[in-house]
């Protein structure tokens, strides 16, 4: 069989695996990523020693590390980088900061030499983007409050990993420049690189796009082009490949083909980044992990207690609410891919063993295999614990709660979600004299709603303490979020509130209406069967215990 054969009964062989590894990760309930990392130390030269095309797969997983950090780019809006840029930086520095020197101190304890321990640390800093942004898509969150400052952060460390990378390459290795200078010189790169991006959305790309568009193919080939070439050129200059890629995106959010870009190639990118996965768990040196598992235990339990606990510090003492700064801070509790390169860094001058960078690659294991879990759980686990969390916020989290003048006006209705299915029914219901307040987990949907002088607040349906923050006397809630789950937590919380009130919630489907019925919820809307127009007057044939406004529903 010729070589070409070879490979591509090795990858259909791999696929198989993979498929049937993913099935059964599913039927034991267990995240993708675990199950994809496990094929890869199947496969891997310390499994069953499948896995020959490296470069390859290592080619693939890179392309869609980037297709996953354009599309992040793709939804980002740009007034959300300006409204979360400072608690971005502060968090990501002071994350990067206080786990760099704890960090330290504790391989000098475990007997690790200076310039190791020096490694190791600012390996622990990083977190995977790669990681994070996968499992916040799959949760739907990268729009919410907590998504948006992890992914800030995340933007921070890719910086900091740059600038240590100079750093820990000069002390290992004679330059021309001195480290100042090659500061400067990659500084002076990134602004270059901006510059270009920002000239090109301005004058070039939407009439590019434009012309694309008419033939959806083209388009679709277009982005993905234009994601890699700049992922690629970053590369070129001195930064990361997702710097690049993730510029992409934002370079083609401004135009009106965003969603049909992003949702056609969703596939792809989930696709290629399973390629990532198995690269990543083929790359475990297992006969050296034996040594050292005692001290990587004691810095995955750094990692994993440690870096959410630094980013709720910071986000309580900013004014946040414990449950951002909880979820933020999860967010973190693993280290990145860009450690293992940190670490391959540093073995290539010399600077550490082998041992050294096979302990990080199993805290790097452990703590990403932990850490999915938590996420994918993080609203359970918060549930749980929130009562002891309450240290970690101020007694009024001012950036997360309107001013106390807006909570004393009186409301008719709270509408959870201000889509275009919730914003019909807000203009349904203002028609007829309501007052409306509405409240959505995206900020961009909270600050459009502003923008129209109705009352907004940022919060998610799915947080037990939210009714705290609401005008609890509004005589009817209605959510139009179409997720059984948050709408069973939501009827569950506003009761245990003590809401008096009624409460209509959003169903596709028969079956599920017939649950949110049993669940508590006094009206359940149905957009397929129910037009916007209809639903004030579906609620105001609810009846709840009082009146306490001077406009009522049943009026």
């Amino acid at each position: 069989m010729d070589p070409a054969g070879d490979t591509f009964f090795e990858f259909a062989a791999i696929l198989g695996i993979a498929a049937v590894m993913g099935l059964l990760g599913r039927f034991l309930r267990q995240p993708l990523i675990v199950s994809f990392i496990a094929v890869g130390l199947l496969v891997g030269p310390h499994g069953i020693d499948l896995l020959e095309s490296f470069d390859k797969v290592e080619l693939l997983s890179e392309m869609g590390i980037a297709l996953l950090l354009f599309a992040v780019g793709l939804k980002l809006d740009v007034t959300l980088i300006q409204s979360t840029g400072k608690v971005a930086l502060f968090s990501g520095l002071g994350q990067v900061t206080f786990t760099s020197v704890f960090g330290y101190f504790i391989c000098i304890a475990l007997g690790f030499d200076p310039i190791p321990s020096l490694y190791i640390a600012v390996a622990l800093t990083f977190s995977s983007t790669i990681i994070i942004v996968k499992l916040l898509s799959d949760k739907k969150e990268i729009q919410s409050l907590h998504g948006q400052i992890s992914i800030g952060f995340l933007i921070v460390q890719d910086i900091v990993v740059i600038i240590a990378m100079i750093v820990l390459s000069a002390m290992g290795s004679p330059s021309e420049y001195t480290v100042l200078e090659e500061m400067l010189i990659v500084f002076a790169k990134g602004i270059g690189l901006l510059a270009f991006v920002i000239l090109l959305m301005r004058f070039v790309l939407n009439k590019i796009t434009s012309i694309m568009a008419r033939t959806p193919e083209l388009l679709i080939l277009f982005s993905i082009t234009w994601a890699i070439a700049l992922a690629a050129f970053s590369d070129y200059l001195g930064f990361s490949k997702e710097v690049g890629a993730f510029m992409g995106g934002i370079s083609l959010s401004a135009t009106p083909y965003r969603e049909v870009i992003s949702g056609r190639m969703n596939s792809l990118r989930d696709f290629l980044l399973l390629f990532f996965f198995i690269h990543l768990g083929s790359q475990v040196n297992v006969p050296l992990l034996g040594q050292q598992l005692l001290p990587a235990l004691i810095l995955s339990l750094f990692v994993l207690i440690g870096n959410p606990l630094i980013v709720m510090t910071i986000l309580g003492l900013m004014g946040y609410r414990k449950r951002t700064g909880f979820l933020a801070g999860l967010n973190v509790a693993q280290i990145s891919e860009f450690s293992l390169i940190l670490a391959a860094l540093g073995l290539s001058m010399g600077q550490i063993t082998e041992e050294t960078l096979g302990m990080i690659t199993l805290v790097g294991l452990f703590t990403i295999s932990i850490s999915t879990y938590l996420i994918m759980y993080s609203h359970e686990l918060f549930e749980k614990i929130a009562p002891a969390l309450s240290v970690f916020e101020k007694k009024r989290p001012h950036l997360e709660v309107e001013d106390e003048e807006l909570h004393k006006k009186k409301f008719d209705v709270i509408i959870f979600g201000l889509g275009m299915y919730g914003s019909n029914i807000a203009c349904q219901l203002e028609e007829k004299g309501f007052r409306v307040f509405g409240v959505d987990f995206d900020p961009r949907a909270v600050a459009r709603w502003k923008k129209r002088g109705r009352v907004a607040q940022y919060g998610d349906a799915d947080d037990p303490e939210l009714p705290e923050i609401l005008p609890m006397e509004a005589q009817c809630v209605v959510s139009s979020l179409d997720s059984r789950q948050i709408n069973k937590a939501l009827i569950k919380y506003l009761k245990h509130a003590g809401y008096k009130g009624s409460i209509a919630v959003t169903s596709y489907t028969g079956r599920t209406a017939k649950e949110m019925e049993k669940a508590g919820a006094d009206l359940v809307l149905l957009p397929f069967a129910d037009a916007a127009e209809v639903i004030p007057d579906k609620l105001a044939s609810l009846k709840p215990p009082e009146k306490s406004s001077p406009q009522t529903l049943n009026e």
